[in-house]
């Protein structure tokens, strides 16, 4: 099963036929290719897949038109001064560049000028070897992924709280939970396949509530059992209300307190002080509402909690989710099966790169740069010299931009990720990146928004023309095989670090095939939170995927984790973490006096990268739009689909109105998939704070302060750039006028 069943016919496109982990959300679904490259590629789900079961969502049904694109990056393009035209090169001198620039950055400043900002999307054989390159050969600890815009919190919110990066269930859990409470997700859109096994379960003859806790009212919000339209950025608050409301129900597992846990007594000393009246208010939620939803949860079997960007992309990111595994250990609902708190990832390894160690604070196999054991063992089995590894943390994404801007960080390397789409405060991004020395960009497409800006660009191969390795948000390891050739001279990612490293003339690079980088890093998880000693090469191959932690390669992987009670912390017990209520970083007032919050859709992934090459994805969310309640378009004056303006305190934007009843009073809801290519300047993100946790380094993305009015004359020049019409190749037409229409 796990062999690569591929064939090319040299005067014909490519005929599939073969299996593949899907490149979009963290679900992790495994699909099934036959035919040719193009529309006509039959996409299936693969029945017998742990995370989907068959099923399948309409991005992963119409991949087929993403793959061979008129915009794919098929050769190497290089300039070699600002301003000046990307041009055609070898790989050898493109890399050869790159090389002697670094060289010379290094020289003059420090490796702490250079910098590696990575992407979920990356397969865990490239963010291991980028975690090498930088942190233990060119002794940078520079490297980040844009997980940092996703998952950060969920990290820092399970390390602190349990000792360990990683949710402790899996997706089975979905199928003997009793309640399920949904927070700061819109599941159906954001990871649909997952969500609809949800509603499978409910159809099933037995009991199921699903509570979901969103200020909009989703698609998910809709098939929830009980809708708590929570306040933006009062999850903290709500969350202490139920727990005050638990324990004064006496509905909490005193046995599992007791001996699994430590800090019980400050944590219910903490909930007494709180005054339930004004948490609710702070919530702006009813107590009558709270009290239903800790009634279902102190009489449940089994409690099953999903989270995601609304929980982490805040200031205290990292509280919300100390918070919500605080009532799983206040109900003794975790490490049994059917119950435990599941942050979702949103990409297909975001999981992955934190296990390899991309974070900037992270070494591979869930080790942190500021512990010295860490470090030593990291340095003998990479055979460095002890102390090379540098103690502090290295700069997050946010933090890299900044730097970039203020000179203390010279060059960038960017692989697999759109930063000018995705980035809060666009304009500082764009300021950074014009004063940088150097940009590398690899890729798969060009033109993206980031793409543009690179001084050198590196043609990549994509998911279907790799084989890869991938770890889901069930900590499900999946092994993909190649089905098809990659265009011209374009590469794995792994393989183009250690082409660099070899022009660099750095050792320990000499790998033959991603099976050969999969073995070295399997060797430092041994005996860690994330062990993979039984996850050899050979068995992915054979096998397709397995559970961590897996201790012996003839030892099943483990589905759950915490099943005996102990946990990876210094005396084996998980820790309460009292976390009071903080509004977020910026206030709304009379000037912004309107809360501005980001989010996917269905019909698109990311920064449109992919998605917006299939004209039936385009024609379902054409352009982006600003949502609001009818009572505030009514007091600002604006009827569906005319044009307003949203201004914050670092830009404006003019988008088309899209009234709901969906919508929270007194907030806007914007998707960020679009960016420049589509029109100028008019991005979400160009309103966006980059105010972030302190803990976990995560931007406030879903909470900022702007102002709406409408536009009374269309200002000239607001059509689309004209750049979008290369990215969207062979639909930007129907894009285009689908836009223009609106």
């Amino acid at each position: 099963m796990g062999e690569n069943r591929y064939m090319s016919l040299p005067s014909l496109s490519p005929v599939v036929l073969g299996e593949s982990i899907c490149p979009y959300c963290g679900v992790g679904c495994r699909l099934d290719f036959e035919g040719t490259v193009g529309a006509s590629l039959k996409v299936r789900g693969v029945a017998d897949a742990p995370a989907n079961l068959g099923r399948i969502c309409a991005k992963g049904t119409l991949l087929g038109p993403t793959i061979d694109t008129d915009d794919r990056l098929t050769h190497p393009l290089l300039r070699s001064r600002r301003p000046g035209q990307l041009r055609p090169a070898t790989l050898d001198s493109a890399l050869g560049h790159v090389a002697r620039k670094f060289h010379e950055i290094i020289a003059r400043h420090g490796p702490d000028a250079v910098a590696f900002y990575g992407s979920g999307q990356l397969d865990t054989e490239t963010a291991y070897l980028a975690c090498k390159l930088f942190k233990g050969t060119l002794f940078t600890n520079n490297t980040d992924s844009n997980s940092r815009l996703c998952m950060a919190s969920a990290v820092a919110g399970y390390r602190s709280s349990l000792g360990s990066d990683g949710p402790p269930g899996c997706y089975e859990d979905i199928d003997l939970a009793d309640v399920i409470f949904i927070l700061g997700s819109n599941m159906a859109e954001a990871h649909p396949v997952l969500f609809d096994r949800i509603r499978d379960a409910k159809k099933a003859a037995r009991r199921l509530t699903v509570i979901v806790a969103d200020p909009r009212r989703t698609v998910t919000a809709r098939d929830a059992d009980i809708h708590l339209a929570v306040r933006p950025g009062s999850d903290i608050a709500m969350l202490n209300a139920l727990g005050r409301l638990l324990l004064d129900a006496g509905s909490f597992d005193g046995d599992f307190i007791a001996t699994h846990t430590d800090g019980a007594g400050a944590y219910c000393a903490f909930l007494r002080s709180q005054d339930v009246y004004a948490l609710c208010a702070a919530a702006g939620l009813r107590r009558e509402q709270l009290e239903s939803v800790a009634s279902c949860i102190g009489a449940a079997k089994g409690f099953l909690s999903f989270y995601c960007m609304g929980l982490n992309q805040s200031t205290v990111g990292t509280w919300k989710n100390n918070s919500i595994i605080n009532l799983h250990l206040l109900t003794g609902q975790i490490g049994k099966a059917g119950a435990g708190p599941f942050s979702l990832t949103g990409q297909p390894n975001a999981m992955g790169g934190r296990e390899a160690g991309l974070l900037a604070q992270q070494l591979p196999g869930y080790r942190v740069v500021e512990d010295a054991s860490h470090r030593a063992e990291v340095e003998r089995y990479w055979c460095r010299p002890a102390g090379s590894i540098r103690p502090q943390p290295g700069l997050s994404a946010v933090e890299m931009f900044r730097a970039l801007e203020g000179g203390k960080l010279k060059a960038i390397w960017i692989a697999g990720t759109n930063p000018l789409v995705s980035l809060p405060d666009l304009h500082q991004v764009r300021r950074a990146l014009a004063r940088a020395e150097l940009v590398v960009v690899q890729d798969a497409y060009h033109p993206t928004e980031t793409t543009q800006q690179a001084d050198v660009l590196l043609p990549v191969a994509q998911w279907g023309e790799k084989e890869w390795t991938s770890t889901s948000s069930e900590r499900l390891v999946s092994w993909s095989p190649r089905l098809f050739d990659p265009p011209g001279e374009a590469l794995p990612d792994w393989q183009l670090l250690c082409r660099f490293a070899r022009a660099y003339g750095l050792p320990g690079f000499e790998f033959s095939d991603a099976a050969e980088v999969w073995e070295e890093f399997r060797g430092l998880t041994a005996g860690r939170p994330c062990d993979m000693t039984g996850i050899t090469a050979r068995r992915l191959r054979s096998e397709r995927h397995v559970y961590w932690p897996c201790l012996s390669e003839y030892a099943p992987g483990q589905k759950r984790r915490y099943l005996n009670g102990i946990f990876p912390t210094p005396h084996g017990r998980a820790r309460f973490l009292p976390r009071d209520h903080r509004p977020p970083c910026e206030g709304t007032d009379h000037e912004f006096p309107l809360v501005l919050t980001t989010g996917r859709l269905y019909s698109h992934w990311h920064t449109l990268t992919r998605t917006a090459k299939c004209s039936k994805l385009v024609r379902r969310e054409p352009g982006p739009y600003a949502e609001l309640h009818p009572t505030d378009a009514a007091r600002l004056g604006v009827s569906e689909g005319e044009l307003v303006q949203l201004a914050s305190r670092r830009g404006t934007i003019q988008l088309p109105a899209r009234l709901s009843d969906g919508a929270a009073p007194g907030t806007v809801f914007v998707p960020f998939h679009w960016g420049d290519l589509f029109a100028r300047a008019n991005a979400a993100n160009y309103l966006t704070i980059s105010a972030n946790d302190t803990l976990s380094k995560q931007p406030e993305l879903k909470f900022c302060a702007v102002a709406l009015e409408k536009v009374r004359v269309e200002p000239e020049g607001y059509e689309p750039a004209a750049d979008a019409r290369p990215l969207l190749v062979p639909v930007a037409a129907e894009f285009l006028d689908a836009w223009s229409a609106v």
